[in-house]
């Protein structure tokens, strides 16, 4: 088999429009200080359980 190459590409747009939108969905729902660092620590989790693949199908 031939040798396959990954390219990576870092691009930090992404990262600063997702912050941009964390501080906008802060302001919008007027989010005291700590519910949003609770917010930033579970929006994640969340996103990745809606989007993510379901572990059933990877046990099969």
């Amino acid at each position: 088999m031939a040798d396959s190459k990954v390219k990576v590409v870092n691009n930090s747009i992404c990262g600063g429009l997702w912050f941009v939108g964390w501080l906008f969905t802060l302001g919008f729902l007027k989010l005291t200080f700590w519910k949003g660092v609770l917010a930033l620590l579970l929006w994640p989790y969340y996103l990745g359980v809606h989007f993510g693949i379901p572990c059933e199908s990877l046990i099969k």
